[in-house]
């Protein structure tokens, strides 16, 4: 048997064995969702949506849940390689009692993709103030923000300290960093190129197996399994890109020029002991550099936390609110 021969043997093993294995994951997929139970289906929690155009010509999809009576606006930032169901449940808890606008990120859920040279917090800041200037013109706004969705606000603190104790007078940091996370080295600008060059090998890899990947570096140790499937699944929509473009900006991160900026709104900042990705000595820091931050801190809860703990969460965001709120009346 000729060595061509052979390794076109090989080959057709591979590729047979992953189609099999990716087939088995899907149906592993099929039934995890069947098995969640969720009285309102996950990714169902939808309203008409409207498109802002970035500065720089991105169309930003964002969707606006109105409420009954004047109240603040909640403008919900979502994490990397996420969208805009990441707040399910948050959104079906305060809807109609809250005006709430959630803007998928740039190159993030329905919305455009922006370049790799124009992923950058300084790039999501700026679309903010265009969600902000075209759709909540007036009015006191909260700024929640999950992750790379809480580094944003930090960064329009940075750029735009004035915003904060103006218009936005409230601000809930969830799983997030002002920098120094430590998973970073200068050798990974090398690693950006060659995960972008193998992005279709890297798409099909992601989907093998991706649930334990997810449960082991995104959830607690006892997070539910609907929890955990739903993560995946929204995780699993962001292409390749999306990881390759936004992960410079890891590198060095450095955003406490802004915490000041953020103790002039009502803040509270949420961490997880058992968040591996930004860890709780993270939330640490920013409650003590952040004037008059409030700190809770979830037991055993990882990354996901508006998943694991939803209820919690709601609560932070209902908190800052009533405070807002009260605010208003003075």
């Amino acid at each position: 048997m000729s060595k061509a021969v052979r390794l076109a043997g090989t080959a057709g093993a591979f590729v047979a064995a992953g189609a099999v294995a990716t087939l088995l994951n899907g149906r592993q997929r099929t039934q995890r969702r069947r098995r969640r139970g969720e009285e309102v289906e996950f990714g169902t929690v939808r309203s008409d949506g409207h498109t802002i155009v970035s500065a720089d010509g991105v169309p930003l999809h964002v969707e606006v849940d109105e409420a009954d009576r004047k109240t603040p606006t909640i403008i919900f930032l979502h994490g990397w390689v996420e969208n805009i169901d990441a707040w399910h449940y948050q959104r079906l808890a305060l809807r109609g009692r809250v005006r709430m606008v959630f803007i998928d990120l740039r190159s993030h859920g329905r919305s455009g993709r922006s370049r790799a040279k124009k992923s950058t917090f300084a790039d999501l800041a700026d679309d903010v103030l265009a969600v902000i200037k075209e759709l909540v013109p007036r009015g006191p706004i909260i700024l929640v923000g999950h992750s790379m969705g809480g580094m944003t606000i930090m960064q329009l603190a940075g750029t735009h300290p004035d915003l904060f104790g103006g218009r936005v007078r409230g601000v809930v940091l969830l799983g997030t960093s002002a920098g120094s996370l430590g998973s970073s080295g200068p050798d990974m600008r090398y690693l950006v190129p060659l995960l972008r060059a193998g992005a279709p090998a890297i798409d099909w890899g992601r989907r093998f197996n991706s649930y334990s990947v997810v449960r082991r570096w995104g959830l607690g140790p006892d997070a539910a399994e609907r929890h955990v499937d739903m993560a995946n699944e929204m995780i699993l929509q962001a292409p390749t890109h999306v990881l390759t473009d936004f992960y410079p900006n890891f590198v060095g991160l450095d955003l406490t020029a802004g915490l000041e900026a953020l103790g002039r709104a009502r803040t509270t900042v949420v961490g997880g002991t058992a968040d591996t990705l930004t860890p709780v000595r993270h939330s640490r820091r920013l409650a003590d550099a952040i004037p008059d931050a409030k700190l809770v801190v979830l037991k055993d809860v990882g990354h996901m936390l508006m998943f694991e703990r939803h209820e919690t969460v709601t609560e932070v965001i209902e908190d800052v609110l009533d405070e807002v709120r009260e605010g208003m009346k003075a």
